[in-house]
């Protein structure tokens, strides 16, 4: 019935509002389809651009041009599967008395299995949450602060942003794309509990050069910004400046405008897990029903605020958040059930970060009292993220972290 000796192509639905009635709706969907230079040459086979209606509010529609319900939409997975993002409890009239999961639930899975897709950059693969052979991004750690928790300092020199301080930078963005990170995450204010809070000035003062130079050079041309930032008029500034996706540590508790700035922006947030701010976390590790029900929870609401604001699902990128707001015990049941998490159906199709990096936790449990030498302890975290469908590891110690991302990606992934 269906040409499958085809390509892989990019679907999705979407919800609009409009004054259309549907056969007006229909010509204006044809009229885009000509515009874009649709030419269809064998039936049910592909085409470069393909619309149609699959439902017009409650109305049940039978013209020689025009069905609704769509006819086809019911045996169709790649319609089935992001249409039930959107409304997964629908009923749609004269498909049944069972809502669109369900029939979505009784198809037979694709070979290959169909997956989301989030991009990072024009020019990077985007990421396939579902795809079970992808491999996992290395999101290396570039922080220009004096007082992080465990590089403080490093990538900050007595004159910021001098030639020589800039010269040292680049040598390290060097060596960790030479390592293999795909993804530079750059942060100007630290999250550690009692940080000094810096001024959204001085924020940006420490990390737009870094931006600027990231963008200069030739072999970063394949690798994504990362701005770890909760600040609206930080990430518009950075974003502005050549970055790539914004890493929101309280996932837009912190700043109101963030969400909304990030939505206007188009790019895609990491959304990480947090209760109250970097000096009250530490108190707020109560969890009534449990840490992975929590976080569940509290991140799902996250979202859904997000896509109120306007941000596209494909564009969120979720974060547990290993080390805020959790005891030593919540963090390892956090690690331990990372594929729970990745299965809640709020959450199906969404990538996730993990940030265990020399974390307090892995020095607790290894005996090992300075952060910079928790390489081991660190490498088995991210060994545990890995085999529970992390899509991005966040690190510190790149060329270490690379060979465990690649060893487990061979055990888990590939």
């Amino acid at each position: 019935m269906y040409v499958e000796d085809q390509g892989s192509f990019v679907n999705g639905a979407c919800e609009i509002e409009t004054s259309l009635n549907p056969m007006q709706l229909l010509d204006r969907l044809q009229s885009i389809e000509n515009e874009l230079g649709r030419v269809k040459v064998i039936e049910k086979g592909p085409r470069n651009i393909d619309l149609d209606i699959l439902l017009y509010e409650n109305e049940v529609i039978e013209t020689e041009r025009l069905s609704v319900p769509h006819k086809l939409m019911l045996e169709r997975e790649f319609v089935l599967r992001p249409l039930c993002e959107m409304i997964p409890d629908a009923i749609p009239p004269n498909t049944g008395l069972e809502p669109l999961q369900e029939h979505l639930a009784r198809l037979p899975p694709s070979d290959p299995p169909l997956s989301t897709m989030t991009p990072l950059t024009p020019t990077m693969a985007p990421i396939r949450a579902l795809q079970s052979d992808r491999g996992t991004h290395v999101m290396s750690i570039l922080n220009l602060t004096p007082d992080s928790f465990s590089d403080g300092g490093v990538n900050l020199a007595p004159e910021p942003n001098s030639p020589a301080h800039l010269a040292a930078v680049k040598q390290t963005i060097l060596s960790h794309i030479a390592a293999g990170a795909t993804i530079i995450d750059i942060g100007g204010q630290s999250t550690r509990p009692n940080a000094p809070q810096v001024s959204p000035a001085e924020e940006l003062a420490r990390i737009l050069p870094t931006i600027q130079l990231l963008r200069s050079l030739p072999e970063a041309a394949g690798v994504a910004i990362s701005i770890d930032t909760y600040r609206a008029s930080v990430a518009a500034a950075a974003i502005a400046a050549g970055a790539h996706v914004i890493n929101d540590v309280s996932a837009g508790l912190l700043d109101p405008d963030l969400l909304p700035t990030v939505a206007r922006l188009g790019c895609s947030v990491c959304l990480m897990h947090m209760r109250g701010t970097p000096d009250t976390m530490t108190k707020l590790t109560q969890y009534p029903h449990g840490v992975l029900r929590g976080v569940a929870d509290e991140l799902g609401a996250r979202v859904r605020v997000a896509e109120a604001a306007g941000i596209r699902r494909w564009r969120i990128i979720l974060d547990p958040g290993i080390g805020f707001a959790k005891t030593q015990e919540q963090n390892l049941e956090l690690l331990r059930r990372l594929g729970e998490l990745r299965d809640v159906p709020a959450f199906r199709g969404l990538p996730w970060l993990v940030g265990s990096s020399r974390k307090g936790f892995v020095g607790k449990i290894t005996e090992v009292k300075e952060p910079r030498e928790r390489v081991m302890g660190t490498a088995v975290t991210v060994a545990a993220a890995v085999q529970g469908g992390a899509d991005i590891v966040r690190v510190h110690d790149v060329p270490q972290m690379v060979e465990t991302v690649k060893m487990s990606d061979a055990i888990w992934r590939f």
